[in-house]
């Protein structure tokens, strides 16, 4: 089934300056993430009818032109079940349906298969379009994925991934950067610069840093000139995860050895 990629100049904190948007099906189509409205996805969509929309997330960067191009082409918008205010609250528009993991997006030549993958937001899910996976903000080609509290969740980010790697799609359709030609290589990337991440903060904590500051000073060996709010929200994020897990103690201010 057809698809094609348009990255769209949008303010957005990740490398580039742009949002993948996605246009799947000739004929009654799929627009997956437009993040705003421009002429090059103005120009993809002069002969394509968009029937639906839909968005891997509520980030501001994947939502900004939903109800514009829902209202030209009179499309189903659609939303994860449960997440509805949010998708309104993000967008301006109410979903006309809802679908969670399974659900099939009827498209001309096909149909889109919704694939829950939660993590970097609560309500993240995938797009499954035959051998390929529309993926948002759960994977990139090159760099690593923000995952911040308070609603990116660690645990469910690493599941997703592992998921993603059982799966082994042939590519990955990221919502920005290059298409991933090497999923499970990629997904494993990931895992492990997420779970060496972990072990940085844990060993800082097990050092004695107490507050989120100290222990970006001890777990990051980069210079974080502006993404250090970035790194903190990661930080607080894999603080919850060990709490969790029983690994550290974790107040949401101060943190210790377990």
């Amino acid at each position: 089934m057809e698809r094609t990629r348009i990255p769209v100049d949008v303010e957005t904190r990740a490398p580039g300056g742009q949002t993948n948007a996605y246009v799947v099906g000739r004929s009654d189509a799929l627009l997956v993430d437009p993040a705003c409205r421009t002429p090059a996805l103005d120009e993809a969509l002069a002969d394509r009818p968009v029937a639906h929309v839909a968005v891997t997330h509520h980030h501001p960067d994947h939502v900004g032109a939903v109800a514009s191009y829902a209202s030209e082409f009179d499309a189903t918008v659609w939303a994860r079940a449960g997440r509805e205010d949010g998708f309104e609250s993000a967008t301006g528009i109410a979903p006309d349906r809802t679908f969670r993991d399974g659900t099939t997006i009827p498209v001309s030549g096909g149909s889109v298969d919704v694939v829950e993958m939660p993590g970097h937001a609560p309500e993240h899910v995938a797009f499954a379009v035959d051998g390929d996976l529309l993926v948002g903000d759960l994977a990139v080609a090159e760099g690593s994925v923000v995952v911040g509290a308070p609603e990116g969740d660690v645990r469910a980010y690493l599941s997703s991934l592992r998921r993603v790697y059982a799966r082994a799609p042939a590519r990955l359709l990221p919502g920005h950067g290059a298409v991933v030609t090497d999923p499970r290589e990629t997904c494993a990337r990931l895992i492990e610069h997420r779970l060496d991440r972990e072990r940085r903060v844990l060993a800082a904590v097990e050092s004695g840093a107490t507050f989120v500051d100290a222990i970006l000073d001890a777990a990051y060996e980069k210079d974080l000139a502006g993404v250090r709010d970035l790194a903190g929200v990661t930080v607080r994020a894999h603080l919850e995860k060990l709490a969790a897990e029983g690994r550290v103690e974790w107040d949401g201010r101060r943190a210790k050895p377990a």
